[in-house]
């Protein structure tokens, strides 16, 4: 199987959720989260690198669970862009003729 090449989006995306998981994490220990939520030690270290942009839903849902987050939280934390970075072009492309 081939895997196609990760959006700028997806990226973006995948960096912002091992934010948020590093941020709800604290100072608990990695390993600990990771065996609660069943899923290896690596595995949570490469989501919250972003080196695993686009990790498998039940995988998030066990390490939200565990973090007691939300995943609408999740979600729309994941989902925001950055503040004062500039939309993709096609976004500001359809921005534009939405606003005229």
């Amino acid at each position: 199987m081939v895997r196609l090449p990760l959006t700028f989006e997806e990226v973006e995306r995948g960096q912002r959720l091992g934010a948020l998981l590093r941020r709800a994490r604290g100072e608990r220990s990695m390993l600990d989260i990771a065996l609660d939520a069943r899923v290896s030690p690596e595995t949570l270290r490469k989501i919250e690198t972003g080196r695993v942009a686009t990790p498998a839903f039940p995988t998030i849902a066990a390490i939200a669970d565990v973090l007691g987050l939300s995943l609408d939280v999740v979600w729309a934390e994941i989902n925001q862009p950055e503040r004062g970075v500039e939309p993709a072009s096609s976004d500001r492309k359809a921005r534009e003729r939405l606003a005229s």
